[in-house]
């Protein structure tokens, strides 16, 4: 077992490996972090992966960006 990393780069770190493994749980909150910045493209991206993968959250994060029209193309249709 490892020590909890002390510094935002160390998390950041551990974050983008746990990401790369295919990690849903890390995608889902790296998703979220985007989203509460307002990088919503972003946010999708990691999200869908997440869910892509079983994360139920993700699918949940997901719905709410799509009823909210964030990191989706607005339905012109709908107008």
């Amino acid at each position: 077992r490892k020590h909890a990393p002390s510094t935002m780069d160390e998390v950041d770190k551990q974050m983008m490996k746990r990401i790369e493994a295919n990690d849903p749980v890390a995608m889902r909150h790296k998703g979220l972090e985007h989203a509460q910045r307002g990088v919503y493209q972003s946010a999708f991206e990691h999200l869908t992966k997440a869910a892509e993968l079983g994360d139920i959250t993700a699918h949940h994060s997901l719905s709410c960006m799509y009823h909210n029209g964030q990191g989706v193309e607005k339905d012109r249709r709908k107008e």
